[in-house]
């Protein structure tokens, strides 16, 4: 009894019949024309990498087919996705890129599933890096390295504009910040490196610019107001796009240049500072005062100190008022003692 053989598939050939599954995928991607994946062609394209996998050596072709795999990425980065990004500008550029990468997303999942046989077997056994994780990696190395300086660039660009009070698109710096996050494949270092470090130096010559204005304008508890309002901004900022590890160490550089930079200044100003609040009994600006410099390492104490002075003078001025009061009333004390002692010798006569 004889076996059915099945027909060896040669490289060229099914390689060959899978670039085909990939053109078509690409113009999808690429908004031609072109009927979608019916459930035959998913079928006949995983087929194709299956039994190009399980034939008998030298016809395994797993190791060609892994490689092949990563090349349909690069090629088509090089010919299409870097060239469409490189042409474009600023907010334009950005939207590019959102735009590019939730393609990709799209060609990693649907080719990882037509060359699925590979990350079951093949990759496992050799302790390969997964299909997604090629995918990805691909956009990393070649677009995000190539271009994460201009994206850097143009997203502190818009949130500089935010700060002024411009209208900006907060959505598509949210996705783009994601992209950021996604791309490390499971840590922060691309965020924090090539984002964030960024940011917070823009943030601190940002504020620091402001902080010299205002110092010299503005009272005291008018630059409070402007310094508090522009941390909840800040804060709104993470809650918007930011990722929520950065609130903390952005807060903190606002912190500095607005408060802890200027303590002394802001809070000896000679009509508005610490003293003339405690002096004029203001209480909302005193609880202002006391939550922004709660929040920063010994920003209590100088607060602390001026109180300590202002209740020993107040003190001082008290007893000494009193004093005054009682030294004012003694004569009079005197001339009564002097009346009922010559009271008390007349009635003896």
């Amino acid at each position: 009894m004889t076996t059915h053989e099945r027909k060896t598939v040669d490289l060229e050939e099914g390689w060959a019949f899978m670039q085909k599954g990939i053109t078509k995928l690409k113009n999808i991607l690429e908004g031609k024309p072109e009927p979608q994946f019916s459930s035959e062609d998913y079928m006949m394209l995983y087929t194709t990498i299956y039994n190009m996998c399980t034939q008998k050596p030298p016809h395994d072709y797993s190791q060609q087919l892994y490689d092949k795999y990563r090349e349909a990425f690069e090629e088509y980065i090089r010919a299409t996705v870097l060239p469409s990004l490189k042409e474009k500008h600023d907010e334009f550029m950005l939207r590019e890129l959102v735009q590019r990468w939730s393609n990709h997303k799209v060609m990693v999942r649907w080719l990882s599933r037509f060359f699925h046989y590979l990350d079951r077997y093949f990759i496992t056994r050799r302790s390969l890096t997964a299909l997604r994780d090629v995918g990805l990696i691909c956009f990393r190395d070649l677009i995000f390295q190539e271009i994460k300086g201009k994206v850097k660039d143009a997203v502190i660009a818009l949130i500089d504009q935010e700060r002024e009070g411009e209208q900006i698109d907060r959505a598509l710096l949210k996705n783009v910040l994601d992209i950021f996050v996604e791309i490390g494949l499971g840590n922060m270092d691309c965020y924090e490196n090539d984002f964030e470090d960024f940011l917070l130096k823009d943030t601190t010559d940002y504020y620091s610019v402001k902080a010299q204005s205002w110092i010299v304008e503005d009272s005291c508890p008018d630059y409070m107001i402007k310094a508090e309002e522009c941390l909840k901004r800040e804060k709104e900022r993470v809650g918007h796009y930011l990722h929520i590890n950065s609130e903390p160490k952005l807060l903190e550089k606002v912190q500095n240049e607005l408060l802890a930079s200027y303590a002394t200044q802001l809070l000896e100003k000679e009509h508005s500072g610490c003293f003339a609040l405690l002096r004029d009994d203001k209480v909302e600006d005193l609880s202002r005062m006391y939550r922004l410099f709660s929040k920063i390492t010994r920003g209590l104490e100088p607060i602390s100190n001026m109180f300590k002075t202002h209740v020993t003078n107040e003190g001082t001025a008290l007893v000494k008022q009193a004093e005054d009061s009682a030294n004012n009333k003694k004569p009079e004390k005197k001339e009564m003692v002097g009346m009922q002692e010559q009271g008390f010798c007349l009635e003896n006569h």
